[in-house]
């Protein structure tokens, strides 16, 4: 039986986001505040859209 690639694409994301968001990497953000808004809405709109696909199976 195969399982589900949900967790595994939860996983991804949150390695992603530790790696956009890490200390070392916000330091580039805080120079266009922005941008760092923009990156997290993209992240907060692919958490949602991985959730809402796995709920749907």
């Amino acid at each position: 039986m195969k399982r589900p690639p949900g967790p595994q694409r939860l996983v991804a994301l949150f390695a992603a986001g530790v790696a956009l968001f890490g200390v070392p990497l916000v330091g580039l953000w805080t120079a266009s505040p922005w941008r760092l808004f923009a990156v997290w809405g993209l992240f907060i709109v692919a958490l949602a859209l991985l959730l809402e696909r796995g709920a749907g199976e």
